[in-house]
């Protein structure tokens, strides 16, 4: 049995899948309720929790949030937008981390993005920066770290992350600081997945899975759910959902015997 349950999801902000129609589908965040729900999950990291409004207007108080905790009260909750810009386009936003255990010494880190130039509907526009959160949490005795992200589509500005490389390095320094167990959830719109996969490896992580399609609109693998050598993962599923346009994704864990021998945190600070 294993000792916990991760649960990866971009809701896209509760709007439902319609192959015939996927940008004009119905929002309905009771189907997303439902999805999660249905996996018994112990952690649940989301992205595009909220959409954006005209002029990059942020929410307050984020009513997809609000939902989210009704409906999961037994789960103590950190959510957060990222740094507030005018130039944010009317899609999904904001990260939360739930977690059927206590959540502590909660951070969120801005990732600045680059000025790639990308056209709009019929504008010329520069991409708005991403966020990383994070919580801690114990779990049978041992504390956890937890990490979630949602990186910039470079693949759908005409470019690469492996050509603008900051926002990968800057989460890749926080995971080399932390020294307990720590698992990192999100979606990282990398489109050639191997590259952010050998570039983690290099610093202890790996994820539960590659060889699965995450992504209803292109073939490619975007979400991830990274662990280091104080986890093991135990088991997998990639769940194809119409509650969103991206996959579920699901992890099962156990405490490595590294992880005994070591159950501090290193900083989570650059």
């Amino acid at each position: 049995m294993c000792a916990f349950r991760v649960l990866q999801f971009n809701i896209q902000y509760g709007q439902s899948w319609d192959e015939a129609d996927p940008d004009n589908a119905p929002v309905d965040l009771d189907l997303t309720i439902a999805e999660i729900r249905s996996h018994n999950a112990d952690i649940i990291l989301l992205q595009e929790v909220e959409q954006t409004l005209p002029g990059g207007v942020q929410p307050e108080p984020p009513p997809n949030f609000l939902r989210l905790r009704a409906a999961f009260p037994a789960y103590d909750a950190f959510f957060s937008y990222p740094k507030a810009d005018p130039r944010e386009l009317p899609f999904g936003i904001g990260l939360a981390i739930l977690s059927r255990t206590a959540l502590s010494d909660t951070i969120r880190l801005d990732l600045a993005s680059p000025p790639v130039e990308f056209s709009f509907q019929g504008e010329r526009k520069t991409p708005t920066d991403r966020l990383l959160i994070g919580a801690a949490t114990t779990i049978s005795g041992r504390r956890l770290q937890i990490f979630n992200t949602h990186l910039l589509a470079f693949f759908m500005l005409n470019s690469a992350s492996e050509i603008h490389l900051g926002q990968r390095e800057f989460v890749a320094r926080q995971l080399r600081a932390s020294t307990g167990p720590t698992v990192l959830g999100g979606d990282f719109n990398v489109s050639n997945h191997a590259s952010l996969v050998e570039q983690f490896g290099r610093i202890g992580y790996q994820t539960v899975q590659t060889g699965e399609v995450t992504w209803r609109r292109r073939p490619y693998v975007l979400d991830h759910l990274f662990f280091n050598s104080q986890l093991r993962a135990v088991g997998h599923e990639v769940k194809p959902t119409l509650a969103s346009d991206h996959h579920v994704l699901i992890g099962d864990f156990e405490f490595s015997a590294a992880a005994a021998e070591n159950s501090g945190f290193g900083s989570s600070k650059t």
